[in-house]
């Protein structure tokens, strides 16, 4: 074990382990340094997750010697930064409008890549919190179902702050039906087989509930630092 990898919490491996195997743990980095990443790199940790596109790719610039990390956007992606998420994340779990995955679609056309993606849903309404109501999301899938040049494979949803825990697992549950729902439609291009649900305080709760992918930070590595 190196000086890095001994640095993280001794909960790490705990929490990582307890993890289902039929569930992909994100482990989520933002305002973290590139030395965090690698130490969880080394306890075998693939999939990061960054909310801001600057600091991935700051980051992905100290570490080309990890070929085989797979990025995640987990953030609120401006159109103006769409050609930039393309350019450098697997997976984008915030799209959250029509307009957004379009210019992500032109951006991936444009650059050759076919990024997975997520669109984001709010089964419950929560002003604070950006996403597409349910209602909304279902009347715009024929126009999603268009945009060839994307993998839309999965719903990604964030509970109310102050739920209950009911509420967050009606919210888990919800997202899951949804799912369901868009794929009795049948579409060409559009199949949802990845629910982007839970963090540190609700991780269980998702993978209790139908969740293929949880985002975890705090829970994993403590406190994460003031962001400046």
């Amino acid at each position: 074990m190196t000086a890095a990898s001994s640095a993280l919490p001794q909960h790490f491996d705990e929490i990582y382990q307890s993890i289902p195997a039929a569930v992909t743990l994100i482990a989520v980095t933002k305002f973290l340094p590139v030395e965090t990443i690698r130490a969880a790199y080394e306890r075998g940790i693939r999939h990061f997750g960054e909310s801001r596109v600057q600091e991935a790719i700051a980051k992905q610039a100290q570490l080309t010697d990890l070929p085989d990390i797979t990025w995640h956007l987990i953030g609120h992606l401006q159109t103006n930064k769409a050609r930039k998420a393309v350019e450098h994340f697997d997976w984008i779990h915030s799209v959250d409008s029509l307009k957004l995955a379009q210019r992500l679609d032109q951006a991936a056309q444009e650059l050759d890549k076919l990024p997975q993606c997520c669109l984001q849903v709010k089964l419950v309404p929560d002003p604070p919190k950006h996403g597409m109501e349910a209602a909304e999301l279902t009347e715009l899938l024929p126009q999603f179902d268009q945009l060839v040049h994307l993998r839309l494979r999965g719903l990604m949803t964030i509970p109310p702050q102050d739920a209950s825990p009911d509420e967050v697992r009606d919210v888990f549950a919800g997202a899951k039906d949804l799912a369901s729902a868009i794929n009795q439609k049948a579409f060409a291009h559009l199949h949802i087989d990845q629910l982007s649900m839970g963090m540190s305080g609700d991780y269980q709760t998702a993978i209790a509930c139908g969740a293929t992918m949880v985002r975890l930070g705090t829970v994993l590595f403590g406190p994460r630092p003031p962001s400046g």
